[in-house]
């Protein structure tokens, strides 16, 4: 009679650290070693005590697999379970759900960090701004970082040293000097960047982190979602938008994605086609993720959801953490203690 033989796996590889280094909002990097076991939670509360932040729920630790397919980490599984690249693990600390009212938010530290995300976002185009309103943020940028126009320090050229746009004209920079010189004046930094939250808050593309993808036409489009609900662009140009009220199941199959929901009384399904499965896969996730944040009254309310509508088919996902609505009750809690 044949004995099976079962591998166990040695002590050291138990035990073996793993290196993980995450990347800031302002590009610095704070770094900390893993094991086997240990949970996403985990990276993202050691990012949160490096800070002392109080409020971590809009915020999630992102990392690129080696397909250069991004991923938001799962706080509840296992980080090596979940990471495919080679160690050691790169990964970058991003504002996840970008809060509905950013002006009502208590804590100076999470609007800061709202700030810096806004500021990456305006950088790397992710923020649309119609020309006045990108000279503002701008402005607001470079009081925040300059303080008042000076004259004497700066030279009729000095916005150059600022990369703040992917695309930067001379007649925005210019745009921007005439902000900042006339209407900022006296504003402290904090008092600046307030002003381009609040500025930024107010455009269509604020909190959007757009999946590209092709409609049913073949048309390029890009899709996202808000705490208003889920948006579809095209170019600059919003051409859809489907409140989270109105939208009943999000779905995926393969690389096609679908948004089911109502709308003028009537059922209606959108249908998208990203580049991979992999691609369609995280894009229902955010979805799911963002329509339960925003939308559910509590956490505890929110059932594990299926990307298909046979049970125990397809990818199931447990949202994990507070809800919005949790979050601002627990500072207003805390405000009248």
């Amino acid at each position: 009679m044949k004995m099976l033989r079962f591998r166990s796996p040695s002590i050291r590889s138990l035990d073996q650290e793993t290196l993980c280094t995450i990347r800031l909002l302002d590009d610095s990097e704070i770094s900390c070693s893993i094991q086997r076991d240990t949970k996403g939670q985990f990276l993202l509360d050691h990012v949160c005590n490096h800070y002392n932040l109080l409020e971590k729920d809009y915020f999630g630790i992102r990392y690129v697999d080696p397909e250069k397919q991004r991923h938001w980490l799962d706080p509840s599984k296992p980080v090596v379970r979940q990471m495919k690249a080679q160690q050691p693990y790169m990964m970058c600390f991003r504002v996840k759900f970008y809060p509905n009212e950013p002006m009502k938010i208590k804590e100076e530290l999470t609007r800061y960090l709202l700030y810096l995300q806004l500021k990456r976002d305006v950088y790397h185009g992710r923020l649309l701004c119609p020309f006045a309103d990108a000279a503002y943020l701008g402005a607001c940028i470079i009081q925040g970082e300059l303080g008042d126009y000076d004259p004497d320090e700066h030279p009729s050229d000095y916005i150059r040293d600022f990369k703040l746009f992917p695309k930067q004209s001379l007649k925005l920079e210019r745009k921007i000097i005439e902000i900042h010189k006339n209407e900022l004046r006296g504003q402290s930094a904090a008092l600046a960047e307030l002003n381009m939250v609040q500025r930024a808050h107010t455009l269509e593309t604020y909190g959007v982190d757009p999946h590209p993808c092709k409609d049913f036409t073949g048309s390029t489009a890009f899709l996202g979602f808000t705490a208003t609900g889920f948006v579809v662009f095209q170019g600059n140009k919003r051409i859809h938008l489907l409140k989270w009220a109105d939208v009943s199941k999000l779905k995926f199959e393969g690389k096609t994605f679908y948004v089911i929901g109502i709308q003028k009384e009537k059922k209606l399904v959108l249908t998208f086609h990203t580049s991979t499965p992999a691609a369609c896969k995280h894009l229902w996730k955010c979805g799911v993720e963002n329509q339960a944040f925003y939308k559910c009254a509590k956490s505890s309310q929110i059932k594990t959801v299926s990307s298909s509508n046979i049970f125990f088919k397809g990818s199931r996902y447990r949202y994990s953490g507070r809800v919005a609505k949790e979050v601002i009750e627990a500072r207003e809690s805390k405000e009248h203690f």
